[in-house]
């Protein structure tokens, strides 16, 4: 009887899991600001230009604090060519200017990624 409600309760989870769409994913890239990262002030979306003019501090991490403090950008996560909001980027503050691996789950309309782990790439 007891294995009969085990297996009646993994089914369960296991449906609710493919019903819900949510697939849990890593994504790798750097925590960087919307600003750069979506070329608002940047042509190359990143922080080559701000670094070279040293208008913005010297260092992707600086950059980056800039950009959010005084420019209204929010953390995003660059990877390759995509850039992806975050649903909790108080999670993502300690790795500013870092790369990074985020396990989570992804909004695909909003491109935003809930992150459930982060973590600085090796």
């Amino acid at each position: 009887m007891t294995q009969r409600l085990l297996r009646c309760a993994g089914l369960l989870l296991l449906l609710s899991a493919l019903v819900s769409g949510e697939e849990n994913w890593t994504f790798r890239g750097e925590i960087a600001d919307s600003q750069c990262a979506l070329n608002i002030h940047s042509l190359t979306r990143s922080h080559q230009e701000m670094l070279k003019s040293k208008s913005m501090g010297g260092t992707a991490a600086s950059c980056t604090l800039y950009c959010i403090q005084h420019m209204g950008g929010s953390l995003v996560l660059t990877a390759r060519k995509h850039v992806y909001r975050l649903d909790h980027p108080e999670m993502a503050e300690k790795f500013i200017g870092e790369k990074v691996r985020i396990s989570g789950t992804l909004d695909e309309k909003s491109d935003t990624i809930h992150i459930d782990k982060i973590e600085q790439e090796p």
